[in-house]
Parts: C-alpha cells; sequence; structure tokens
C-alpha cells in the first residue's frame, strides 16, 4: 500500500505554521502543552493530594480499596458514554465542508441524550447494581457515581469546544474549579464535620460512620457546579441556528459515528488496559484481605501519576495540534520530534521520581508503604502509554480507526490473561506488571503496522541513546543503594547527581540547539 506523508486539509484554529521550522513548532507546542498542563498537572497534583488526606484519615485500607474498585468502574464507563465522540469532534470540526458549529451541537445532544438515559438507568436501577458489585449496604454510591459519570461524559464535548476555540485559560479555570470544590467539600466532609460533629446544624444530617461515602457525596457537588458553569459554552451550540437542521445533522452524526465507534472499542479496550487491575482484582485476589490488598495497591499506584499529569497535559495540547496541521507537508517532522522530547522529559521524570522516592514515599500513611515497590513499575506503563499515544495518529489521521480497536483488544487479552494467571499466586505485582507488558506490546506494534500507512521519521538512534543512558543510571543507583550502607538522605544525593548527568547529556545533544532555535 502507498505511503503517505501527509493528509487533506482541514478547517483549522491554528495560525498558519506551513513555513514555521520543526523546532519553532516544538516550542508552539510546548508553550500550549504548558498551558494546559495549568489546568492538567495543577488540578490532578491537587487531587493527587486527596491520596494522603485518604490514606490517612480513612479507617480501613479497605476503606481506600472501595475508592479505588468503583473510580475503576467509573474510567471504564466514562469511555462507554463519551464512545468516541471527543476526538470525532476535533476530526469533523477540521474536515473540510463541515461546519465547526453545527458539528458541535450535533455533538452535544448526542452525549446529552445518552448521559441522561444512564444516569437514570443508575438511579432506578442501583440496588441490583449494587448487589452485583458488592456493595449491597450502600446502593447509593452507584446512584451518585451513576450521574457524575454522565456529568462528566456530556461535559468532554463543551471542553474539547474550549480547547478547539484556543481557550486554554477557560479551560483551566472550570477545570480547577471542580478540582478546589472536591477538594474543599472532602477535607469539610472528612476533616471538619467530624470535629464539628456536635453542633446542631451539623449533627442534624452529619453521619460520623459513613465515612468514605461523603467522598461520593463531594464529588458529585463539585461535578454539578462544575457543569453548571459550562452551561454559556454549552448554548454556543446554538449560537447562529436558524433551523433545526444547522442545529442538529442526522447525516452528520451518523458520519461521526462510523468515524468514532471504532475508537469506542479503543477506548474501551484502552481503559480496560489501565483499570481492569482494579475492577478485577476483588475476583481473583479471593482472601480475606483482597479490599485491604486493593487498597494499598490503589494508593501506591496513585504516587506515580505524575508521571500520567505530564503526559495527560502533552495530550491535551498534542491532539488539535496535530489535527490541525495534518495538512502541512513537513508536520512529520514536527511529529518525529514530538515524539522524541515527549519520551526525553518522561525520563527525566521517571529518574527523579525514583530517586527521590524516600521522600515522596510520605505522600501516604506509613501503613500503605509495603506496596511502593510497583512505583517503577507504573511509572514505566505510564511511559509506554505515552508513546503509544503518540504513535496512535497515523490510524486517526488516515481514518484507520480500526487498528486501534484492534491493538486495545490485544491489549486487554494481553491484561486479562496474565492477571488470571498470576494475580492469585502474586497479588497487585502481577498486576501491575500486566499492565506494563500490555502496552509495551502494542506500543511496539501499533510502529510495526503504522509504518505501512504514515511515514514518520522517528528518530530512533537518539531515543535508543537517551533508554539505554537512562537504563545505565537506574542499574548504577540501584547497585549503590542496595550493595551501599547509606541512608535515606545519601540516596537522594546520589539519584541527584545522577538526575543533573541526566540533564546534562540531554543538554549538550538537544537540549542547546532547540534552546537557541
Amino acid at each position: 500500500m502507498q505511503k503517505k506523508s501527509y493528509l487533506c486539509s482541514g478547517l483549522c484554529p491554528y495560525v498558519n505554521t506551513s513555513n514555521m521550522s520543526s523546532n519553532l513548532q516544538m516550542k508552539i507546542l510546548a508553550k500550549e502543552t504548558a498551558i494546559y498542563g495549568v489546568s492538567s498537572i495543577v488540578g490532578k497534583f491537587l487531587n493527587w493530594m486527596l491520596v494522603p488526606l485518604y490514606t490517612y484519615v480513612l479507617q480501613q485500607q479497605s476503606d481506600y480499596g472501595i475508592v479505588t474498585n468503583l473510580y475503576a468502574w467509573t474510567a471504564l464507563l466514562l469511555v462507554i458514554l463519551t464512545y468516541g465522540m471527543e476526538t470525532g469532534f476535533f476530526r469533523f470540526a477540521n474536515k473540510e465542508g463541515e461546519n465547526a458549529q453545527t458539528v458541535y451541537s450535533t455533538s452535544l445532544i448526542a452525549l446529552f441524550t445518552t448521559s441522561l438515559l444512564f444516569a437514570i438507568a443508575c438511579v432506578v436501577w442501583q440496588v441490583p447494581i449494587a448487589h452485583a458489585l458488592g456493595y449491597p449496604a450502600h446502593s447509593e454510591f452507584i446512584a451518585m457515581l451513576g450521574i457524575v459519570v454522565a456529568m462528566d461524559a456530556f461535559a468532554s464535548i463543551p471542553f474539547a469546544y474550549l480547547r478547539y476555540k484556543k481557550r486554554p485559560l477557560q479551560f483551566a479555570v472550570l477545570k480547577l474549579l471542580f478540582v478546589f470544590l472536591n477538594i474543599v467539600l472532602n477535607l469539610f466532609f472528612l476533616v471538619l464535620c467530624p470535629k464539628i460533629q456536635d453542633w446542631s446544624i451539623i449533627a442534624s444530617w452529619y453521619n460520623p460512620d459513613y465515612g468514605v461515602g461523603y467522598v461520593f457525596v463531594a464529588n458529585i457537588l463539585a461535578t454539578g457546579v462544575q457543569t453548571a458553569a459550562l452551561l454559556p459554552t454549552i448554548l454556543e451550540g446554538r449560537k447562529g441556528k436558524k433551523s433545526g437542521k444547522d442545529l442538529f445533522s442526522y447525516n452528520l452524526l451518523g458520519q461521526m459515528l462510523k468515524y468514532s465507534l471504532p475508537l469506542l472499542v479503543l477506548g474501551i479496550c484502552g481503559i480496560m488496559n489501565q483499570t481492569l487491575d482494579r475492577i478485577l482484582f476483588p475476583f481473583f485476589y479471593t482472601g480475606e484481605d483482597a479490599q485491604t490488598q486493593l487498597g494499598i495497591y490503589g494508593a501506591c499506584f496513585k504516587v506515580a501519576m505524575v508521571m500520567m499529569m505530564f503526559t495527560q497535559a502533552f495530550r491535551y495540547a498534542y491532539e488539535p495540534f496535530v489535527f490541525a496541521k495534518h495538512k502541512d507537508r513537513e508536520s512529520v517532522a514536527a511529529y518525529a520530534d514530538a515524539m522524541k522530547y515527549y519520551i526525553v522529559f518522561s525520563y527525566m521524570i521517571l529518574l527523579g521520581m525514583i530517586f527521590y522516592m524516600d521522600l515522596l514515599k510520605f505522600i501516604i500513611a506509613p501503613s500503605y508503604w509495603g506496596g511502593l515497590k510497583i512505583v517503577p513499575i507504573v511509572l514505566w506503563t505510564y511511559i509506554f502509554q505515552g508513546v503509544y499515544f503518540n504513535l496512535s495518529f497515523w490510524y486517526k489521521l488516515t481514518d484507520k480507526t480500526q487498528w486501534g480497536a484492534y491493538f486495545s483488544i490485544i491489549g486487554v487479552v494481553i491484561t486479562f490473561g496474565l492477571q488470571v494467571a498470576f494475580v492469585p499466586k502474586i497479588g497487585y505485582m502481577a498486576s501491575a506488571l500486566s499492565s506494563t507488558v500490555c502496552y509495551l506490546v502494542i506500543m511496539s506494534l501499533s510502529y510495526l503496522v503504522g509504518r505501512k500507512y504514515l511515514t514518520i521519521p522517528y528518530d530512533l538512534r537518539r531515543i535508543g541513546t537517551y533508554t539505554l543512558i537512562v537504563l545505565t543510571l537506574l542499574a548504577g543507583y540501584y547497585a549503590m543503594a542496595y550493595l551501599l550502607p547509606m541512608n535515606d538522605w545519601i540516596k537522594m544525593g546520589i539519584g541527584t547527581i545522577l538526575l543533573c548527568i541526566y540533564c546534562g547529556i540531554f543538554y549538550r545533544m538537544d537540549g542547546k540547539r532547540l534552546i537557541k532555535k
């Protein structure tokens, strides 16, 4: 099959970058990543700080196991309820001959309808669902989380619209609004209320034994406020519409679904690769302390989320960047540079987190420290996941999204098989390793197959060099840490020196050239 180096043009909210050098394009992408990082990294960091609150305040480790398990389900359901329409919106809003406002309003109406039906179903059938998931005493958890997932799914299109219209500050404010409200409400219910529960105004409704339930109460209240704050953006879908045909197009929806539904399979399988470990763990690990072990695993998994925060910020900027630039014959050089710099900075985060783990461990309560051995494994998982996301644009831009579904299905089979085989034997270590193996395999497959459809000149030699350097530094660190007697501060000092060595190598190899240009 004939290879393609670029694709047809489309409507684009970005400035014309066709004459820009690859380095200048990387600076623009870095700036966009930094702006979206305000909401993504800062927001997720603040939410991340709820982990110590939960591990120190919740009475039992099994309580955090409940949070871990149910939020894994909500992540899966959120992908199902958005059914690939976020990426579909970017594709059709930038497609020649399509009206971006009609694409937006059609997407909004479709997501609103399906989300509303889902929320109603969760409220009506909360009791049987709660029994099936093992929480018969708290069916209201299901109802609350069902409503939260429905609102989040619907909100995905207004947030995508803000990215399309290049309104990063508004995007950041609305994202951070939820984060701050969620944190304040968690602190109110879990920290303040137990101290003032004797006040008549608090005693009339507060139940000190409800515990983990207030985590879900805080979530639904914060999500409701965020959704209300999105109303002006939502109503923009009606702007300039003179007829129902302009507001909603069945033909357009059909085309978008044809494009997006393969992404749904991809998304379901992809999120299962990320959350299947926490969903299935209570079924495979049959000991009496299954929820306790899941709580330890979930808390330590969260410690590694700094890498995910970086990947998410990169994704927010990179997705509209790619779809807007695909008309440029030189875009493939920009894609190749983006891959290299993503990997370079991911390695920097990996080294920093491993070298300073003796400090980062205080994020969670000491009773959870036994699970910290999974953190390096999870960090590699996030790196492979980010590379796979970067590679995924070859099938999104060539409209061959079925390949994404194939890769994701393979990933689910790998994850499920490894969990069935090893979780009963070695517990949550198998859960962590299964995700790493999954993303390593599908990342490799995506690269090999993608070369047939979209030629991107990735600098494999330079990427391989950085990988070898990182592995060498890690080997040296672990050798000194485990073979020589030293305290935590000396270990972190050695790690600091090794991290500076890596940064110095990067500066000499690529950093100096990037800064100058």
